[in-house]
């Protein structure tokens, strides 16, 4: 059912969580604009997927969100395709292991660059776009869990929830800012856990079983609606309870 208007530009949408919101935000009535970095094969497919439900309702950019030209760049052709902007989903995110006594600059220049600066610069950019908005960042239960040989992914993540609340005290009341923290949702694309490892991870969820990327989308869906006209601040958990194990 369509409940929203406007339009929402999400980062990262071409593939896994990124779509899935994409998805779940254009059945709700918003168009979507859908950055990308590099698979832009998908994204182009996900645009077309999105124009025949009702079109012109969908359009990509191509953009990299280490840049700060281009990431006000994107933060302008967004609003100039509709000549609005009312939503900012970042969720494009790195994510790989930096065990400790190996860790390079590129490394976490990579982890801190687009789960932290690129949301910051990325939101700042649009709130100069938006009359009244909402911001949703992409975080991870692992901002306050800590995760072996992922330690500048976590503490990226942690800034990214310190972020989020900085923001919705600095944009109130214009623009609400919340996040959704995703537990285990999609096994890494480089992960090598054997299968039994894996269900031993899975075990260790509360509702024992792993998310799915429209489970996150969903909370998203729920964070930028009317329904949550008074939730500023927020970092929601979705993760089936793993947090609690």
């Amino acid at each position: 059912m369509r409940e929203m208007t406007g339009v929402v530009l999400i980062t990262g949408a071409a593939r896994r969580i990124g779509a899935a919101i994409a998805r779940e935000l254009h059945s709700a009535g918003l168009n979507v604009v859908l950055h990308y970095r590099s698979s832009g094969a998908e994204a182009r497919a996900l645009e077309k997927e999105l124009n025949r439900n009702r079109s012109g309702s969908a359009h990509c950019i191509r953009a990299n969100l280490l840049s700060l030209p281009a990431l006000e760049k994107l933060a302008a052709e967004a609003y100039e395709r509709w000549n609005r902007l009312d939503a900012l989903v970042n969720n494009a995110s790195s994510y790989f292991k930096t065990p400790f006594g190996q860790i390079t600059e590129e490394q976490f220049d990579d982890l801190l660059g687009s789960n932290l600066k690129a949301p910051l610069l990325l939101t700042q950019a649009c709130a100069r776009l938006m009359k009244q908005g909402v911001v949703v960042n992409i975080a991870d239960i692992h901002a306050s869990l800590t995760m072996k040989n992922h330690m500048v992914y976590c503490a990226a993540k942690a800034g990214l929830v310190s972020l989020t609340e900085n923001l919705a005290r600095e944009l109130a009341p214009r623009i609400r800012v919340n996040a959704v923290a995703p537990g285990h949702i999609l096994w890494a694309s480089d992960n090598t856990m054997t299968e039994a490892q894996r269900a031993a991870e899975v075990a260790r969820v509360p509702l024992a079983r792993m998310g799915t990327p429209e489970d996150i989308a969903r909370a998203v869906r729920y964070l930028v609606s009317p329904a949550a006209a008074y939730v500023t601040g927020v970092t929601l958990p979705v993760d089936g309870g793993l947090r609690l194990a």
